[in-house]
Order: structure tokens, then C-alpha cells, then sequence
């Protein structure tokens, strides 16, 4: 499989600047229906990222838990319903202990027409999604997602035999998906396959995955209706402005960087996204 590789001037062709005439609603609005009482901090992390990537609002619908912490770490997040042009759905919920309303709720996303970025305790209900969708699986939600589907376990012999996987998932559920590593695949149902190279090892640590979903989502809701076409450009974007904001939060440690965590992440996307767009 021949992927091609994304770079930071591929990347800030698909950063929206804002204008004198822009509002917060055209901007982009981000919605997540992320975290779980059990596993809240997916909730912070992913709208911590959406903010720093550069969005005009963000919206928060999850449980008392995680929408207490989102509050007390960006009150700046609207907690009520309303139109968006982007989903994050799945991140921190365990779709085993998902109750009805859950399920429900996050269904009815992806039986909309707004793009989804859907990860983790969402994935088990992508099959029938209707809406514009990226996954974002990691191996073994990757293997899960194929059984699903009715395909084979994954190869994961090599680049090129996980981009031909990647590729063979996306075609069967006729839908984009990244598949995270320390090299990122993205492939879409049209036969476009990308590859994303991690900047810095550090960035393997628990939570950077919502930090992705996030950051994507913002890019995602800031691209405007047009989005669905480029969900494939959008989603190598946001991996390769993750990957820059963790080479930077470890590059600040020491020549050979040093431990980072999933905030530090996100915390270093909006110098990253200003470096990218002085460089286009």
C-alpha cells in the first residue's frame, strides 16, 4: 500500500484563520458527547484540545461528573444542547457500561448529518452510522472494529501492511479512519491513504488519544459544511499537529525530551498552530 506522507505544509492548508467578520458561531462549533463518570478526565482532555486548537465554541453533553470538571477547567464551555458543526463521541466510555440513554443519545449522532469524529466506547455503532464519520481506533479497537465488520484480524507486520488494513476497513464501513500508532494511518473509502510519523516517542502516554479526538473535532467544525470531503486532509492534520504540540511539550525538557502528559499536549497546540500558520 502506497500512503503518502503529511507534512506542516499539507497541515496549514487546513487551518482556518479567523476574520474581522467572524463570530463565534462561524468559527465552528465542536460538540462532544465524551467521558463517563468512571473515566471523566476524556471529557477534560478532549475539550481542553478543541479549545486549544482553535475553535469558536465548544460544547459539552456528558454526565454530573465530567461536566462538573470540564466547567472547573474551561468554564468557557457551553453545556447546553444546541447546532454544531462537528461530533467527538466515544472517549472515555466503556461501552459495556453504557446504559440506554447513552446508547441512544450517541446513536442519534451518528444518524445525523453533522461529521463525526467517533473513538473509542463508540465504535460498536458505526456500522450504521448515516453521518459523515472518521473512527479512530487504536490496534485492538482497530481488530474489534474488523470483526464487526466481518473481515479478518489485522495485519500489523508493518507500515504498509497496517495501511492496507487501514484502507480495507474504511472501504468496508464506507467511512474514514485513523488508526493511531507511532505511525499514524489514515485512509478513506475513496482509496486515499496517509501516513503521519510521531514526532517524539513521550507522546505514548495515557489520554493523548483524547487530546487527538479533540484536536480533530476543532478542525473538523472549523472547516465549514464543506468538511466531508476532507475528513481524510483534516484527520492527518490533526495527527500531525498532535504529534508537533508533544515533540514541543518534550523538546522543553531537555535535548532528549522528557516525560509529558496528555494536557502538556494540549496545552502546546496553540504555539504549534501559530508556527504552522506563519510558515504558509
Amino acid at each position: 500500500m502506497d500512503a503518502r506522507d503529511w507534512d506542516r505544509d499539507e497541515t496549514a492548508q487546513h487551518l482556518r484563520v479567523p476574520t474581522g467578520s467572524d463570530d463565534k458561531y462561524s468559527r465552528g462549533v465542536v460538540g462532544l458527547r465524551t467521558g463517563s463518570t468512571a473515566y471523566p478526565g476524556a471529557a477534560v482532555l478532549g475539550v481542553e484540545a478543541a479549545w486549544r486548537t482553535g475553535v469558536g465554541m465548544v460544547r459539552y453533553l456528558g454526565p454530573d461528573r465530567p461536566t462538573a470538571l470540564v466547567l472547573q477547567r474551561r468554564p468557557e464551555t457551553v453545556t447546553a444542547d444546541g447546532r454544531v458543526q462537528a461530533w467527538v463521541i466515544g472517549s472515555g466510555i466503556d461501552q459495556e457500561k453504557r446504559t440506554d440513554a447513552d446508547t441512544a443519545a450517541l446513536r442519534e449522532v451518528l444518524d445525523g448529518d453533522v461529521p463525526v469524529v467517533a473513538d473509542a466506547g463508540a465504535l460498536d455503532l458505526v456500522r450504521t452510522a448515516t453521518a459523515p464519520l472518521l473512527v479512530t481506533p487504536h490496534a485492538g479497537e482497530h481488530d474489534r472494529l474488523r470483526e464487526l465488520l466481518g473481515l479478518d484480524r489485522a495485519d500489523r507486520s508493518g507500515v504498509d501492511a497496517r495501511a492496507a488494513s487501514a484502507a480495507e476497513t474504511a472501504a468496508a464501513l464506507g467511512a474514514t479512519v485513523l488508526l493511531k500508532g507511532s505511525t499514524t494511518i489514515v485512509a478513506d473509502a475513496a482509496g486515499r491513504t496517509i501516513r503521519v510519523t510521531a514526532a517524539t516517542p513521550w507522546l505514548a502516554t495515557a489520554g493523548t488519544g483524547d487530546v487527538l479526538a479533540g484536536t480533530i473535532g476543532a478542525l473538523v467544525a472549523a472547516a465549514g459544511p464543506s468538511t466531508a470531503g476532507d475528513l481524510a486532509a483534516l484527520a492527518a492534520s490533526g495527527a500531525w499537529l498532535h504529534g508537533r504540540a508533544a515533540a514541543r511539550a518534550a523538546s522543553a525538557l531537555g535535548r532528549q525530551g522528557g516525560p509529558i502528559t496528555a494536557l502538556d499536549v494540549a496545552a502546546a497546540l496553540p504555539a504549534v498552530v501559530a508556527e504552522t500558520l506563519a510558515a504558509r
